[in-house]
Parts: structure tokens; C-alpha cells; sequence
């Protein structure tokens, strides 16, 4: 009876790894699908493995997904090429499927077509996964229907091979998919040219003059002409020309054996193309490994290209925005920063358009209200309005002070050029013997008013010195604020939505029964997180009217007393007045007998605090750009609405990441609500170890400064990725960062956080800024839009006082 089962099984065994085999061969059948979600669908892979396709889902942009195609080998599995979907990315649930009519198509979880392959004609039967990163559609014959090679987006691997007209373009940010503003083009007459497009990136988008050309158009022998932009199996990039001649990026001799290194050629969203090369081997040695760059074009993105088009090159941005100055960094890759007295217009894009902080001037005005900000090495080297030869310096300022249409002038030599608002493709060069000199208003920019405020406040409060001078000065300076204030308020009314105090506001909020929120949760399943009120679970809830499930986080409060019952109603009546992005937003709420529930919306990231302290350190621009967004919500809830609010428990585990890692303030709970005309409140002590301002142990009014206070000690936090009390080390990080400040030791707060080293200037404002915050006196502190400021760059920072002089003081008597 056993020999009967010999067989079958033997056979089995000798067909297995043929089996195995099988499914590896990079073969994709027809009407196979992958589905969006996490844990990930197994991705089509290639036969060696190298190359993968399938879903991934980008961090720091939101919980969406990107089709596309990655080294599956490398820990950070570098994208290659991915589905130009519109918004860039796609909610999860969606599918791709491999049809006969219409090749790979891509669709939305509500069956709603979001990309699909332009087969042009034929029928697919299948599709292969080759080891080169190409995706091929191919009919019975194998032959080729469509494939990724012949559809590039930002980047090109070896075999890969550009014809002319080809185009490939860049992302719009290293998170963000969607069409970016530099392209890389081969040209009917044989040139390799790198140029920008107009802000509007659809088919109507308009060309700018290149930044790169080739020069391989020669129009007395056209065989001397480019006509491929080749990317060989060995990792070497040229233009073949006609008569069968090349023209490489670096000699051939420099590079490295294909069968040991990937190579990779890529757009970065910045405008520079560069070829890099990477280890196929992973050693043991514990060394991280990273992709290395072998060339990159052009040399020096921030300098702009002259020819005989002069005018064509003055329209459009470059590697920055309008108004924003440009710095070449490390690789070639551009450093973008705004000038003294300017702010980005989108914060979130460094590389942006840079608005004035100020009202530029009319004719209307005196010369006399105006000064020039001084950016030495800097140039703006369009936008020419008139030219003067043989002034010195200062005959270049005075002639754009006297002049009411005169944004800006550059003195070089004795040279003078005036400028015109915009400003564009500004460029610093340390080197550089010229300077830009930009006009700004002596009082038409606030800042630093306000901030000389909140310095003479804290003085009369540490000596208790006023003198009949000081006390006209703080007159007048009130009488300014004032007028300042009702100018911004009114401002501020047409612009920003404010809190709605009225009492409606509340009654739009969604009641829920226990029962449906039961339902919801399934029973409480799944906990989110825990304070000291309640347990927060993960749910859906129906929308009303519709059919489709939402996302919730639920707040069940576990001790029905006096004090979690005030607790609930405190925070029902605050959040449900607030509308603002960097604000967590309320769903709804139960109140029904014992059971008290509050419904928020899901924010899928979790909380700042599991983002800052895992290691590696988060990139520090995504720090920055969220230390700046609760920075804002905070100014919205003490300044932009009809009641004051102050959270009075402001720290990371109180800040949630959203599907874009964008940062929300949440647990309104031990808010403590302000009328307008109230200055201050009494209160018990509220907060948590480490973040507690100290009038709270002194039985002193609270103001909103108990916030600016926390968010001081969360800002140290982000920049130095460290606890405010780690009682494994033994530090306070408030003390250790002053000592680091005070002997001049900020490296030491970063450790080996290579982005954060590179951009010491803003660590050494964050934590200058950070120490005005945690002064023990509150008027020594800033108000949070001016902590706002001073955060953004458009307001000065001086060096700050010891935050702590008295508990300094007494432990020096004591010692």
C-alpha cells in the first residue's frame, strides 16, 4: 500500500523547486491584480529579485500608496519609476490588474479608473518583470505592447535608452509624486537640455530657456548631431551621435563593475540630474550603506544660462522661487533660504516663492520710511530695470531709497543695477565680491518691536526699575500696539476663520449612543493610547446619508467623577469652537448616563513623540516644518478666536501626525478657556512633569505664557530628538541645553543628525528662540506669534539670559 503513494510523492517532490521556480520567473498572467494596503501585497518581482513592482506607501507624505517600481534589494527600496497618477499617490484599497485590452489599470477602491498603461494596439497575454527594472506588456508573440522604459518619470537605469523628443521629469518633492517643474529632453536637433516649466504643470504648461544644454546640435554637419541619449548595461551614460562618435559624463575608466553596483540616473525634484552607483553586496561591518553620486548636471544649478534668448531666460523660476536666494550645497544640489524680512509663502516648500513681510512701497510714500537689508555675495541677476556705471556703494543705495519703484539693487565693481519686484534667481556666492541691497520699511515690519515688548516686560518684572523715560517710551510703545493690533485684528477678521463662540456651534457636532460607538470600536478592541482621563480606541463610523465608513478615534472616559465628567464637558465646548488645520478636529460625542465619549477624527501617524524619539533621527526638515505648524495652531487658539484658549498641557504625546505627517494639536481636555478682556486665570496645577511652567508651583496667575513655556521645552525636544526629562541619563534637557548653549557646544544637541549639522543657523535660532520661551519669568518670555516669528527667520533672535536666574543664584549660595 505504501508503494502506491511513492510515486505521486516522488514526482511531487522532483516538481517542487520547478514550482517554486515558476513563480519567480518574472512572469506576470493575465488578470493577476495587487491590492493597496498594509501589510503589502506580494510585489511582481523580478527573476534575480533585484526589481520590484507593486504598491508602497511613502512616508511623510500620507497614508496613501504609490504603483510603482524599486530595488527590492536595498533597505530603502529606491523608486525608480511609478504611475503618474493625478495628486501622486492612491488611497489604500486601490488595485492595479493586468488586463488584455488595456494593460496594467489602476483603479480607486470604488472601482473609479486612476491610470492605466497607453497600450496603443494589440492585445496583452501576459507581463514580465525584467532584471534591468523595465515592466514589459506583451501580446502571444512576445512581443513588446508597452513598457516602463518607454514611459520614464524621474529616473533611468542601465539598457535604458532616451530617443528624440524623449522626456523625463521631475517630482514635485522627494514625497510628492506629482509632476515637478524640471524636465530633462532630448531635442529634434540633438541636444541634451535640462529646463523649468510654468508653475501650471498640465499639458498646457509652457517651456522655459534651458539652465543645461549639451551642445551636441551641430548645424553645419548634422552627423555631428546628438540623436540618443544611451544608459549601457555597464552603467555608462553618453549621447550617440549620428556618425556613431559619443559624448560621455565622465571617462569611461571611472566606473565601477556593473556586476557589483546598481546605477541609477535621476531628475531630483530640485532640478539636478545625476547618475549614482550603489553596492550590490551588503557587508557585516555594520555600516549603513547609501547611494553615491558619480556626476551630476549642471555644474552649478543656482547660476542661470545666458545665450542669445537674454530675454527668454528672465521668465520663470529656477532651482528657488521668486524672492528666494539660492546657495549651492553639498553635491551640487541647491540650498534655498529667504531674505531678512521675507517668508515662505508655502512653509512646507523651502524651495518656494518667498512673500515680503511688509507692504512694498508706492509712490505715495517718503523715502525717508525706508532702509536697504544688506545680502552680501548676493546677486539677483534679472529683472533689470536700469543700469548705472561708475558708483561707489553708497550712491547705488541712495539712488534706490530716492527711487519709489526700486525693490532692490546690486552693487558690483562700480556697477549699479535696480531691481524690480519679484526678485528671481537670487544666488549667494561666499565668494562673490557684489552685494544686494533690498528695500524694507523701518516700521512697516513689527517684529521687532514686539520683540523689544516682551524684553522690557521681563525687566520691569526681574529689577522692578521705572523711570520717568521709560515710562513715555512705554507709552508710546503701547499706543503703537495698539494701533498695530486693531490694524492686524481687522486684517485677521477677512482672512482667517475665527472660533465660533456661539452656542450652536455645538449642537452641529454628531450625537452618538453608547451602543453605536460600542459597535464601532468592536467592543473597544483596539487602543490607540491612554491619559489621565481616558482611553482613546480606533473605530468607524457611518457617514450620514452615505453608505461609506470613516476612520475615528474614540475617547472613552474611564472614571465617571465630578472631575472627568468637567473634563468632558470642557473639552466637547472648546474643541467644538476651534477650526483650524494644525488642530485635531471633533466628530461627535456620547453622553449618555454613565458613558461619556468623545468622537475625534483619525489622525494615522500617532503621536509626536513616537516620531521624534525612534531612531534614526527623523529628517529634520520634517521637524522644522512641524514645529512651525503647532507653532501655529497655538497662536490660533490664544489669538484668532472671540475666547482665548490655553491648552496648559502642550507636549509630543498631545500632538498628532495626519495621513500628510502634518502636525495637530489634540486633548483640549485641560484646556482653561479666557474671555478676550481677561488678562489671566487661578487654576490648580495642570500639566505634565517637564513641560510645567513655573508660576504654576507659585500660585501665580496663568497666562497663556504657560503654553509658550511647553511648546519652549517641545521644541528643544525636536530639535535634539531627546526626552525633557530622560531619567535613564539622568538630564534635564532644559539645564543641558543651556550649558551647551552658554559654551558654545550646539553640536553636541545633534549628535551625528547630518541634515541638522548642515543647517547649525536654524538649530542655533530654534534654541535661541526656545530659551526666551523657558524663562522662569513670564514676561520675559515672547507671545507665541512672536515665538513664531523669530521660529520662521523674519524676526531677530538676540542671545537669550540664563531661562533660570534664581534657581541658579540659590544653588550657587548654597554651594
Amino acid at each position: 500500500m505504501a508503494r502506491l503513494f511513492q510515486t505521486p510523492i516522488l514526482s511531487l517532490l522532483v516538481l517542487l523547486p520547478l514550482l517554486v521556480s515558476s513563480q519567480n520567473n518574472g512572469s506576470v498572467p493575465l488578470g493577476s491584480s495587487l491590492t493597496a494596503q498594509e501589510p503589502s501585497s506580494t510585489p511582481w518581482r523580478s527573476p534575480s529579485g533585484d526589481f520590484a513592482l507593486g504598491f508602497r506607501k511613502i512616508e511623510g507624505n500620507s497614508d496613501g500608496f504609490v504603483l510603482s517600481i524599486w530595488f527590492d534589494k536595498i533597505p530603502d527600496k529606491t523608486i525608480v519609476w511609478y504611475a503618474t497618477v493625478d495628486g501622486g499617490i492612491v488611497p489604500e484599497g486601490s488595485k492595479v490588474t493586468l488586463t488584455a485590452d488595456r494593460g496594467l489599470v489602476l483603479t480607486s477602491p470604488q472601482g473609479r479608473q486612476l491610470w492605466r498603461s497607453q497600450v496603443m494596439t494589440g492585445s496583452v497575454s501576459h507581463a514580465f518583470m525584467e532584471d534591468t527594472g523595465n515592466f514589459v506588456l506583451q501580446n502571444v508573440d512576445s512581443e513588446d505592447l508597452w513598457s516602463s522604459f518607454s514611459d520614464p518619470t524621474d529616473t533611468l537605469l542601465p539598457t535604458q535608452i532616451m530617443e528624440l523628443g524623449g522626456t523625463v521629469s521631475s517630482r514635485r518633492s522627494e514625497t510628492d509624486f506629482t509632476k515637478g517643474r524640471f524636465q530633462l529632453r532630448l531635442l529634434g536637433d540633438g541636444n541634451l537640455v535640462l529646463n523649468t516649466i510654468s508653475a501650471d504643470t498640465l499639458a498646457n504648461a509652457d517651456t522655459y530657456a534651458a539652465y543645461y544644454i549639451s551642445n551636441t546640435f551641430d548645424p553645419q554637419n548634422s552627423t555631428n548631431s546628438g540623436f540618443r541619449l544611451m544608459f549601457n548595461e555597464s552603467g555608462y551614460m553618453y549621447i550617440l551621435r549620428r556618425n556613431n562618435s559619443t559624448l560621455g559624463f565622465i571617462p569611461v575608466e571611472n566606473l565601477l563593475p556593473s556586476k557589483d553596483y546598481y546605477y541609477r540616473a535621476v531628475l531630483h525634484f530640485d532640478g539636478v540630474f545625476a547618475q549614482y552607483y550603489y553596492p550590490r553586496q551588503q557587508t557585516n561591518d555594520g555600516n549603513a550603506r547609501s547611494w553615491s553620486m558619480l556626476w551630476s548636471k549642471p555644474d552649478n544649478i543656482c547660476a542661470k544660462l545666458f545665450g542669445s534668448d537674454f530675454a527668454e531666460n528672465e521668465i520663470g523660476r529656477q532651482a528657488c522661487g521668486y524672492n528666494n536666494v539660492c546657495t549651492l550645497g553639498k553635491e551640487r544640489r541647491p540650498i534655498c533660504k529667504c531674505p531678512e524680512k521675507f517668508s515662505l509663502v508655502d512653509p512646507q516648500d523651502e524651495y518656494g516663492d518667498c512673500k515680503p513681510d511688509f507692504d512694498v512701497q508706492t509712490c505715495n510714500g517718503s523715502e525717508d520710511e525706508y532702509e536697504l537689508v544688506s545680502l552680501q555675495g548676493t546677486n539677483f541677476p534679472t529683472g533689470d530695470y536700469e543700469r548705472y556705471r561708475n558708483y561707489d556703494e553708497e550712491s547705488c543705495k541712495s539712488s534706490c531709497l530716492k527711487d519709489c519703484f526700486c525693490a532692490a539693487v546690486i552693487h558690483g565693481g562700480n556697477l549699479c543695477w535696480k531691481k524690480k519686484f519679484p526678485l528671481s534667481y537670487g544666488i549667494h556666492d561666499p565668494s562673490g565680491s557684489g552685494s544686494a541691497f533690498i528695500k524694507v520699511p523701518i516700521r512697516g515690519n513689527f517684529r521687532r518691536d514686539e520683540y523689544v515688548n516682551f524684553e522690557a516686560e521681563g525687566k520691569k518684572n526681574r529689577d522692578g526699575l521705572i523711570i520717568g523715560g521709560s515710562v513715555l517710551i512705554g507709552a508710546l510703545a503701547f499706543v503703537n500696539f495698539v494701533l498695530v493690533y486693531l490694524y492686524n485684528k481687522k486684517k485677521n477678521d477677512l482672512r482667517n476663520p475665527r472660533c465660533d463662540a456661539h452656542a450652536e456651534v455645538e449642537s452641529n457636532l454628531r450625537v452618538f449612543t453608547y451602543k453605536e460607538l460600542k459597535e464601532a470600536t468592536r467592543e473597544f478592541k483596539e487602543e490607540l493610547g491612554r491619559g489621565a482621563f481616558g482611553i482613546v480606541y480606533k473605530g468607524a463610523v457611518k457617514t450620514a446619508g452615505v453608505a461609506i465608513s470613516i476612520v475615528v478615534a474614540v475617547k472613552k472616559l474611564d472614571r465617571v467623577v465630578q472631575e472627568s465628567d468637567k473634563e468632558f464637558k470642557n473639552e466637547v465646548k472648546v474643541i467644538a469652537k476651534t477650526h483650524h488645520k494644525n488642530l485635531v478636529k471633533l466628530v461627535g460625542f456620547c453622553n449618555e448616563g454613565q458613558n461619556r465619549l468623545i468622537v475625534y477624527e483619525f489622525l494615522p501617524y500617532g503621536t509626536l513623540a513616537s516620531f521624534l524619539f525612534s531612531r534614526p533621527r527623523p529628517n529634520w526638515r520634517e521637524r522644522r516644518r512641524m514645529a512651525m505648524e503647532i507653532a501655529r495652531g497655538i497662536v490660533y487658539l490664544h489669538e484668532e478666536c472671540n475666547e482665548q484658549i490655553v491648552h496648559c498641557d502642550i507636549k509630543p504625546q498631545n500632538i498628532l501626525l495626519d495621513e500628510y505627517y502634518g502636525a495637530k494639536i489634540s486633548d483640549f481636555g485641560l484646556a482653561k478657556t479666557l474671555m478676550m478682556n481677561q488678562t489671566h486665570t487661578q487654576t490648580n496645577i495642570r500639566g505634565t512633569k517637564g513641560y510645567v511652567a513655573p508660576e504654576w508651583f507659585r500660585n501665580s496667575p496663568i497666562t497663556a505664557k504657560v503654553d509658550v513655556y511647553s511648546f519652549g521645552v517641545m521644541i528643544l525636544e525636536i530639535v535634539c530628538c531627546k526626552k525633557a526629562v530622560d531619567l535613564e541619563d539622568n538630564v534635564i534637557l532644559t539645564d543641558w541645553v543651556y550649558d551647551c548653549f552658554r559654551e558654545d557646544k550646539l553640536i553636541d544637541l545633534i549628535e551625528e543628525d547630518v541634515e541638522a549639522i548642515q543647517d547649525m543657523e536654524t538649530v542655533a535660532r530654534y534654541v535661541r528662540t526656545s530659551i526666551w520661551c523657558i524663562q522662569e519669568e513670564s514676561g520675559m518670555r515672547p507671545n507665541m506669534r512672536q515665538v513664531a516669528h523669530m521660529l520662521e527667520g523674519v524676526s531677530e533672535v538676540p542671545v537669550p539670559p540664563n531661562p533660570s536666574p534664581y534657581y541658579s543664584a540659590f544653588h550657587s549660595i548654597k554651594e
